[in-house]
């Protein structure tokens, strides 16, 4: 019987083990009592989990692929013609030891001519066309530390002794950095804008679940239960909002990425997709715990309102 829930006082949050599966009972009694409301609700909270799962998807793929171009990232430190060849490997090993460096690589100017000749093609023959004389300078390739640290860096080898020019996407390097920083930052707040317009939705829902059982919340009172052993049940309509929700959700998102990605790799297969299913699939469970915990919070907003003593 409700009134041996505890006293009608605050009660706590507790719930014995014997009331659990009266909670639970409860509260998928009150979703299929309100069959239309409940259905709404989910389809809402699927929606909007949807178009969270969009964008976070959309911000692990613009992560992904800048973090593939920055693996990429490198320096190209050109030699002066005047340093011997044994000079220039010393070169490299000095710079190798430079804070931010990660890795040096020297290249010679006959490597440097087959890697340009492979650039145009098996057809291309650079090396009868240039003949003798090979105009192109030894050359060390620099990977940083930190793509951030690649403009700094750049800028210390030109003032370097034996370096005669650097080049490293100037220009590209800083808008891509300051592209990707804006992505992440847009996304973040598309996510925190989703998921409040999320409890806004699922607490209206319960709001009126709550309004349209005023009658009954109101014997249950008289006859002695607790704020809180009338509120449980509806923090678990709105958990089970949430992850219903939520599992819909993730079903379009599954699929729909799963085509995407098929297209993407059949037409524009020079976009790097995510194509980690370990990573897809952690995202999909963290959007399933996201969703319930959307729901808990939804209906504990609207219970603690329109159930005070």
């Amino acid at each position: 019987m409700p009134a041996q829930a505890g006293s009608r006082g605050s009660g706590g949050c507790r719930v014995k083990v014997s009331s659990i599966g009266y909670v639970c009972r409860d509260g998928i009694r009150n979703i299929w009592r309100n069959k239309m409301m409940s259905v709404a609700s989910i389809s809402t909270v699927a929606i909007s989990l949807f178009l969270l799962g969009f964008v976070w998807l959309f911000i692990t793929n613009v992560d992904h692929m800048v973090t593939s171009v920055e693996s990429e990232l490198e320096i190209n430190a050109y030699i002066e013609t005047s340093y011997t060849r044994d000079q220039g490997a010393e070169l490299s090993e000095q710079i190798s030891r430079l804070p931010g460096v990660a890795t040096t690589s020297f290249v010679t100017k006959e490597e440097a001519l087959i890697i340009l000749n492979g650039r145009f093609g098996a057809d291309a023959n650079l090396s009868d066309t240039v003949g003798v004389y090979n105009p192109l300078p030894d050359l060390i390739k620099v990977k940083a530390t930190d793509p951030d640290l690649v403009p700094g860096l750049a800028m210390r080898l030109e003032n370097t002794a034996g370096i005669e020019m650097v080049r490293y996407g100037k220009g590209m390097v800083e808008r891509l950095l300051q592209t990707a920083d804006w992505v992440r930052r847009a996304g973040l707040l598309g996510l925190l804008g989703i998921s409040v317009a999320a409890i806004f939705l699922i607490s209206t829902s319960i709001r009126l679940t709550v309004y349209s059982r005023r009658e009954e919340i109101t014997i249950m009172r008289l006859v002695g239960a607790t704020n809180w052993y009338i509120r449980w049940p509806f923090l678990v309509e709105g958990l089970f909002i949430g992850v219903f929700g939520s599992v819909m959700a993730c079903g379009i998102l599954y699929y729909g990425y799963l085509g995407l990605a098929k297209y993407l790799t059949e037409n524009l297969y020079f976009i790097p997709l995510l194509s980690d299913m370990e990573i897809l699939i952690n995202m999909g469970l963290n959007i399933l715990a996201y969703g319930g915990l959307l729901g808990l919070i939804g209906s504990f907003l609207s219970v603690i309102r329109y159930l005070r003593v």
